[in-house]
């Protein structure tokens, strides 16, 4: 155990901000420890320096038991270096942010630089849990960020760390999956075709280097190793004032799966001429799927010039007569100032008055709901930022959510500084979770210091695919009723339900049939989901169900900021709540083109899970609802290993193999968040292709365990 003595010589150099962790505070000072190129650090005025309530040093002090039994108005203080570097270390978790206090809160000889094997000591201090003492090793859960410190250990320089090097490993060591470095991202990046010209940076990719120097693909996976860790010719941080170190390390944390590594090198490829089936988002139209003209037709009357549209004398000879009545309804609630102009920040009232409409029809009419509760925005997406946004008020507010996840939920948590709380999805019983479950991990939680906020319940799954019933959502909506949780309600595939005895239920139905009163909801819908597809007009909307008038009025300040949602995702969302009538001249088509896509999306569904369960080493739940299949693989040890030296994981290693060979981009798994040991992948089911390459992923996962075997 080291000495308060020692801890003391660290933070008796006081700074101004606080960093408060349960009952105790941390005080870090604003400047920044100079980079790598820097001379070595002593005690110097630019070291950030760290204070907490530690009694004056006196020779009892200086022993650490001594520290243990100090006076119990004291006992909630740090007494050793090794609370303060778990106070920095939950700090560092929760908002990105002081990475350069937890540096020197470990190099205690104040030299610049730390052994991995220093980095590795912390690490098992930190893995060990306030709430009942047990340990979790660090191998487990960052076997990575680990394997790089038993690398570093064996060169024969000692492979320091200084301040920059430890920053990277940190990125790395805190990341949800090792799928993806931001050196490897950085290089696809610069070769994305998409991209489009720019001014040409300071920097030298690895698989340049390799190139440079002769190397194969082999040398390149060394050299990417070597950059993220300990190239300083990688990033030249000198020649900018934002860069890798003074950016956020919140976002330098951030992880969005679906548009990952896999998918950028399958862009690149696409640019050299091959084939790619995209299978990696739900992008509908992106991969064939055409739009509904009822849609299409009323968007287009409503930007259209009244006198070339809906006012021109043959409009009724081009359009259906109910398409124009109902673009003239819409032109009428928009107003004169027409699509091109900023709206009500809450969404156009006429608009949240279909919703609301929407919602109470959906839901029996047991529930009302009300147009001043509803939010117009920018996707699902842009509303559950939004409320994350106003949830997350400290460095332990934390959000429950499934694992599997949808990624956005992860990597927004990560940019508001907030901590996940996982709860796991059981894939033996169609993905469902216990009441036991949910209580055990909120118990953990708040035994580690967390105060679990919301909670996330995706409904149907994505990944997972499953239709969750009414006892299942009503387990979710009871534990959040009973310990004043906020629940999260990601509904947007709502109108994707296949198997036959399935069917949706809305959490807010759930909360009426339970007469759950003090239950607080947010439920999420979005156009880019569904049967109609258009993920490019980003229309949703958000529902309040039980909140604070109070905090719905910040919200609202919050979407003032943002002025409004696109007025072109607002109309759409209205059309999604309101399609045509059967007396309708439109309804006949409507319901051909509705049907087709529902038809193709069901039967897909059914033959794409069949045919991956025919492929030995292959198992998938069947996909009830929303657009994905989430099988599980079974791979050899060899393929694990092989993962391991190349600092990525098992789903990786297969999802780019699947790439290489095929030409299929998938999403790993890993990605989403996956039981410990369990490896697999995402794959939509959009595509009219998608069934015909079943061949495909039966004749890769022959050759890729052939090849591991």
């Amino acid at each position: 155990m080291l000495h308060s003595a020692a801890c003391r010589r660290l933070i008796l150099r006081h700074g101004r901000r606080s960093v408060t962790h349960g009952n105790a505070s941390v005080f870090i000072t604003g400047r920044r420890t100079p980079s790598s190129s820097s001379p070595p650090l002593r005690t110097s005025p630019a070291r950030r320096s760290l204070s907490s309530a530690l009694p004056e040093p006196t020779e009892q002090h200086d022993n650490a038991n001594a520290n243990a039994n100090a006076n119990d108005k004291d006992k909630d203080k740090p007494r050793s270096i090794v609370d303060v570097r778990k106070q920095l270390w939950e700090f560092y978790l929760s908002t990105g942010r002081g990475a350069n206090a937890l540096f020197e809160a470990i190099d205690l000889d104040e030299n610049g630089t730390i052994h991995p094997s220093d980095v590795k000591s912390f690490m098992i201090e930190a893995m060990r849990s306030p709430s009942d003492g047990s340990y979790v090793d660090p191998r487990e859960i960052m076997p990575y960020a680990w394997n790089r410190l038993e690398r570093r250990e064996k060169l024969p320089e000692g492979g320091e760390y200084d301040s920059r090097e430890f920053k990277k490993w940190l990125v790395a060591a805190t990341k949800m999956s090792a799928d993806f470095k931001n050196s490897r991202m950085l290089e696809l990046h610069s070769k994305d075709p998409g991209r489009g010209t720019r001014q040409e940076g300071r920097r030298a990719p690895a698989q340049a280097k390799a190139k440079a120097t002769g190397g194969d693909q082999e040398d390149a996976g060394a050299a990417e190793e070597e950059e993220d860790e300990n190239d300083d010719d990688a990033t030249t941080t000198t020649c900018y004032t934002w860069n890798e170190e003074t950016m956020s390390q919140s976002l330098r944390r951030m992880q969005y799966a679906v548009r990952g590594e896999v998918v950028m090198r399958a862009d690149a490829i696409a640019a050299e001429g091959r084939e790619v089936l995209y299978t990696n988002i739900g992008n509908p139209h992106q991969v064939g799927q055409r739009p509904i003209t009822y849609y299409r037709q009323i968007m287009a009357l409503c930007d259209l010039p009244a006198e070339m549209g809906v006012d021109h004398p043959k409009v009724t000879e081009l359009f259906p007569r109910d398409v124009v009545d109902r673009a003239r309804e819409y032109r009428s609630i928009i107003g004169p100032s027409g699509t091109g102009a900023y709206t009500h920040s809450q969404g156009i009232l006429g608009f949240r008055e279909h919703v609301a409409e929407y919602i109470s029809t959906r839901d029996g009419g047991e529930c009302p709901s009300y147009p001043g509760n509803i939010f117009l925005t920018n996707g699902a997406s842009n509303g559950i930022a939004m409320v994350l946004q106003g949830l997350l008020a400290n460095n332990d507010d934390a959000v429950m959510i499934p694992i599997p996840q949808y990624p956005i939920y992860s990597a927004l948590i990560a940019k508001l500084g907030g901590r996940q709380v996982g709860y796991d999805l059981d894939e033996s019983l169609n993905w469902a979770v216990s009441r036991e479950e949910l209580e055990t991990k909120l118990s953990k939680a708040r035994g580690d210091g967390l105060d679990v906020r919301a909670m996330t319940m995706i409904n149907p799954g994505n990944p997972s695919g499953n239709v969750m019933t009414h006892e299942d959502v009503r387990i979710i909506a009871q534990f959040c009723s009973d310990h004043g949780i906020v629940l999260l309600a990601d509904e947007v595939y709502q109108a994707n339900v296949y198997a036959e005895n399935s069917a949706f239920v809305s959490a807010k139905k759930v909360a009426a049939d339970g007469d759950l009163r003090n239950l607080q909801l947010i439920s999420f819908h979005s156009t880019s989901k569904g049967l109609i597809g258009e993920c490019g007009r980003r229309g949703g909307y958000m529902e309040l169900h039980g909140i604070d008038p109070y905090v719905q009025a910040q919200l609202y300040k919050l979407a003032s900021a943002d002025l409004c949602a696109g007025v072109a995702g607002q109309l759409m969302t209205s059309l999604m709540v309101r399609p045509p009538s059967p007396r309708d001249e439109s309804y006949a088509l409507f319901e051909k083109e509705n049907g087709a896509i529902y038809d193709g999306l069901k039967e897909r569904s059914q033959k794409l899970v069949e045919g991956l369960n025919d492929i030995p080493g292959i198992s998938c739940v069947p996909a009830e609802g929303a657009m994905y299949a989430f099988p599980r693989i079974e791979i050899p040890s060899r393929a694990f290993q092989r993962a391991k030296e190349l600092g990525t994981t098992p789903d990786n290693l297969y999802a780019l193999s699947l790439l290489e060979e095929t030409g299929i981009c998938v999403v790993p798994a890993s990605g989403f968040g996956q039981a410990k040991g369990r490896v697999g992948f995402r794959t939509t089911f959009l595509h009219p292709d998608t069934v015909r390459a079943i061949d495909l992923f039966r004749n890769h996962h022959e050759k890729f365990v052939e090849e591991y075997s």
